[in-house]
């Protein structure tokens, strides 16, 4: 009676209290309250209770709903039939609602059947007891059906604590009572006010997938009762849900297939046809056509297969599909793009036309169906280019309606380009072409109405990957109209990325030499125009100088001029520091295509411009310098490092500069952002100068591990990895990369002793053991025989179970690595040595891995632990099987039975002896699923396998 009273004066404060703290801490009370074995019988008592207000019965039915998914298991034995009564009773008592609560007792009572046997509830499980109590107790018949109802919708309820197993069990007995589920449905049909009602239970059943012959549902009077709703006006959802759920059920391979189910089909589509000219008639509310759309568009996607052969049957569904298509209202319209982009698939792929056996077969048969799909693509085309065009009151906008804007112009370019998969490019190009010329007309020419022209141009934009680089006949005049454009900024700024865009298609051009200079001075237009224009047009110019930097060499001194210009904000333009990067990137390539010699004085004028700003830094206190105002110059360095393709030029530029490099690393190797950009820039140096910059990579290693030993950035990390992948096999440099190697590893694992140390720094542990595999890969020679090899396992032993996903994905990574180490360096020494620090840590490594299994780890990471325990199978075989044996005799047999035991233990024996692998990785996912199914269940696992309790054969140093 106490606790029942807290609840209450809980759930008081939480609706009504207005003081917030006390909100929060009544919420927070509730919450805890749900999960203590008091709150079966308090919300029990509470349900029964006449006097509970609402908010109590609601409170309680979800808290009552929640343990018998969750906890069922903390009941002792024989709880059953008192629960079952008791909901049953409540079901009884809450048959006209309120409806929440209803819904939520019907979801326990499901959820009940889950986890006890069909034997329990009788000779033939629940759906015959419930047929007996509806019988008994026809008064109480809504709530029975409500249990109907959501009954299949429980099977597929991971919530539910069920063994996997069981699981199974109750499918196959749901899908055994299909037709004794679908006969008390029938009977139900004669209460007309319960008809809704029924058919949402049909439709629910229907989600089973089984497979009931066509021939019986077409004449099924649940079918037809739903089919003659249709025709009611308004229009009945829970009609529109079993039509739906119908045509899914004849496209499942579980109900035969639609060969099987040709009756039914028969039977639907005709129905469903018939409702076309509704899609025009203003007269209906729109959440009718919305149901009319949706039901066209399941049949367009659930026989598409069907419909690609082009027959007039499958015609007339194409037809009333554009009809869909062409509804004003992009919601409606927009259910008919994922039929467009099946069909396009369908009708281009070659798995489609396997059949017809000779390669004539299938090209003549490809080409008269794409023939025939042809005008529906091209009257396509014109429905869907106008959805792009920004409204009026763009402006207005606000921020949530301009992110659903640009994602709506996004879903139409996907269309396009599945148009252009079938028409072509070129033949799409033209068909806009004309729209642009329509729109230009029909505006006043030089597009002063500039929305509709952009539209167009978007369009055009989003097929570019599609039109052939020969294209002669509508491209050059599009680059012409270009430069007619007013300065409008949306205009202007997708004119930049149309020009980005067709960047090969300009360099192919005959007239390429003649037209470049007119485009890039529509991209110097766009760049001082507005922000979002500027970062269109230096991303166009990237496009542009990747793309035709052979025809630019002549002009670098122009570039070059456009770039200071952009970079210094002269000439009003509004280039960002980061959309800067993408000119440096393009002069980079430009650069690349010059002679050596020119390449070296166009590079040091580049690098020049970069590094005086740097210097002037330099001059003043270096410490007082705000991040940003040395990362935007050395992000150019990088750049220019990486997209410069000549190493001994880079090698020139990078020894010359050292200074400044070095200067800042003693200055700053406190400051994560400008430690992270000087790595980048010295990462970018060593990959593409490698032997040319060794001059300068001893004392870059000497300030890595100066600076590492006090100040722990990880990004020396990541560039040490770099210079290992490099110089890792170089002997000339094996002192500077042995003392390195141990410097920083033995530092690293100072640092991290434990797993909270691990999880205080997790980008130093992604990065340490990224390093380390790339060591076991281009240098073992100098890891494995290393005194830190040893402790470097057992610090990935220490963080195996770290909850950052990175980090622990390179943790797992580098330990796979060591197991598979024979696929990298099949040397005896090394095996040996590497045997010799595992083979003592297999059964602690092993328990820690059926830890991570078993929930010490998210479910997400469980292909990356099974991997790993797959490759200690692969490399220690039956001793690895011993190993595990040893942990999982460690599980209660209450969490994990012995036969669930056995199944797991088998399929990793298995593996030992070239098993597939798959069925090791569902037999983890089954173990997973097994001591994951409740919270009780997952710390009494934790508390028997014990993952952060090391035994390692000596302390980490």
């Amino acid at each position: 009676m106490e606790n029942e009273n807290t609840v209450k004066e809980a759930l008081n404060a939480l609706y009504h209290h207005p003081d917030d703290t006390v909100r929060v801490q009544a919420d927070r009370w509730l919450q805890n309250f749900q999960g203590t074995l008091d709150a079966w019988q308090v919300a029990d008592n509470l349900l029964h209770d006449s006097s509970s207000n609402l908010e109590t019965l609601i409170f309680c039915s979800q808290t009552l709903r929640s343990k018998v998914q969750r906890d069922f298991e903390e009941l002792p034995p024989g709880a059953f039939q008192k629960l079952r009564e008791s909901l049953t009773t409540l079901l009884k008592k809450f048959h006209k609602g309120p409806p929440k609560v209803r819904t939520q007792i019907s979801i326990a009572v499901a959820a009940l059947a889950v986890h006890v046997p069909a034997a329990d509830w009788g000779d033939s499980g629940i759906v015959s007891w419930l047929r007996d109590e509806m019988n008994m107790h026809p008064e109480y018949v809504p709530g029975f059906l409500e249990l109907l109802t959501v009954l299949p919708e429980e099977t597929f309820n991971y919530k539910i604590a069920a063994r996997p197993d069981r699981r199974r069990q109750f499918e196959n007995e749901l899908t055994s009572q299909m037709e004794a589920s679908l006969s008390i449905l029938t009977a139900c049909l004669n209460i007309t006010e319960l008809k809704e009602q029924v058919l949402e239970a049909f439709a629910s059943w229907l989600r089973l997938r089984h497979g009931i012959p066509g021939s019986v549902l077409a004449c099924h009077p649940l079918v037809h009762a739903a089919l003659s709703s249709l025709s009611s006006d308004p229009l009945s959802e829970a009609s529109v849900n079993v039509i739906s759920e119908l045509i899914h059920y004849t496209a499942s391979p579980s109900s035969g297939g639609i060969s099987a189910q040709t009756p039914l089909i028969q039977v639907i589509v005709p129905q469903i046809l018939s409702l076309k000219a509704h899609l025009r008639d203003s007269s209906k509310d729109e959440e009718d056509v919305k149901a009319i759309g949706r039901l066209f568009a399941d049949v367009g996607d659930s026989y598409v297969e069907l419909i690609a052969t082009g027959s007039d049957e499958s015609m007339v569904i194409v037809h009333a599909l554009l009809e869909v298509t062409s509804h004003p209202e992009f919601d409606i319209a927009s259910m008919t793009f994922n039929f467009w982009h099946s069909l396009q698939l369908t009708l281009t792929k070659r798995d489609s036309y396997n059949s017809l056996g000779s390669e004539a077969s299938i090209e003549a048969e490809r080409n008269r169906r794409q023939h025939i799909f042809r005008p529906a693509y091209e009257n396509l085309v014109s429905l869907v280019g106008f959805r792009v065009q920004y409204p009026e009151d763009y402006q207005g906008l606000s921020y949530e309606d301009l992110k659903e804007f640009k994602q709506t112009r996004y879903a139409v370019a996907d269309v396009l380009i599945d148009a252009a998969l079938i028409l072509g490019g070129d033949t799409t190009l033209k068909i806009l072409y004309m729209k642009l010329l329509e729109a230009n007309a029909q505006t006043g020419n030089n597009f002063q109405e500039w929305r509709p022209a952009e539209a167009i141009l978007f369009c055009i934009w989003a097929i570019s990957n599609y039109v052939s680089v020969v294209e002669a006949q509508v491209m050059p005049q599009v680059m012409d109209l270009l430069q007619n454009l007013p300065q409008q900024a949306q205009l202007l700024q997708t004119a930049c990325l149309l020009v980005g865009a067709y960047s090969k298609w300009l360099n192919a051009a005959p007239a390429s030499v003649s037209i470049l200079p007119s485009i890039i001075r529509i991209l110097m237009s766009g760049m001082g125009t507005s922000e979002d224009c500027a970062a269109a047009a230096a991303l166009a110019f990237r496009h542009i100088c990747d793309d035709c930097r052979k025809n630019l060499c002549g002009y670098f001194e122009d570039l070059f001029t456009i770039y200071c210009m952009a970079i210094n904000g002269g000439g009003g333009y509004k280039v960002s520091a980061e959309d800067s990067l993408n000119l440096v990137e393009a002069l980079g390539m430009v650069v690349t295509e010059l002679p050596l010699d020119q390449a070296k004085s166009a590079l040091e004028k580049l690098c020049f411009s970069v590094a005086s700003p740097l210097e002037e830094a330099a001059k003043e206190d270096l410490d007082k310098k705000h991040a940003r105002e040395l990362t935007v110059h050395i992000d150019r360095f990088a750049f220019l490092f990486r997209y410069v393709n000549h190493p001994e030029a880079v090698a020139a530029e990078i020894n010359k500069h050292w200074a400044i490099f070095r200067v800042i690393f003693d200055a700053r190797p406190w400051d994560m952002r400008t430690m992270e950009s000087l790595c980048r820039a010295c990462k970018y140096a060593v990959r593409t100068s490698g032997r040319y910059i060794i001059n300068t990579i001893g004392e870059m290693l000497a300030k890595i591990q100066f600076h590492y030993q006090q100040h722990h950035q990880p990004c020396f990390l990541y560039l040490s990895s770099e210079v290992i992948k490099i110089f890792g096999s170089d002997p000339s440099c094996a002192d500077y990369l042995k003392n390195l190697i141990e410097t920083l590893f033995a530092h690293t694992t100072c640092l991290m002793t434990s797993i909270k140390e691990v999880t205080a720094r997790p980008d130093i542990a992604d990065d340490c053991f990224l390093l380390a595999s790339r060591c076991l890969r281009y240098c073992p020679h100098l890891f494995i025989p290393s005194p830190i090899f040893s402790p470097i396992v057992d610090c990935a032993i220490i963080g195996m179970t770290v909850q950052h996903r990175e980090a622990c994905h390179s943790i797992l990574t580098f330990l796979s690595d060591v197991f598979d180490l024979e696929k990298s360096v099949n040397e005896e020494q090394f095996v040996r040595i590497r045997d010799s620090v595992i083979i003592p840590r297999g059964a602690t490594i092993t328990r820690i891995l059926i830890s991570s299994l078993a929930g010490a780890l998210p479910s997400s990471r469980l292909d990356t632990v099974t991997y790993t325990l797959l490759a200690l199978t692969r490399t220690y075989g039956l001793q690895a099987v011993g190993w595990a044996k040893e942990s999982v005799s460690l599980i209660p047999r209450t969490a994990v039975t012995e036969t669930e035991s056995t199944k797991f233990l088998q399929a990793l024996s298995d593996v030992t002896y070239g098993a597939d692998v798959n069925s090791l990785i569902g037999h983890a996912e089954e173990l997973s699923d097994v001591c994951r199914r409740n919270r009780t269940v997952q710390e009494l696992v934790q508390a028997a396998l014990k993952p952060l309790e090391l035994n390692l054969v000596a302390p980490v140093s």
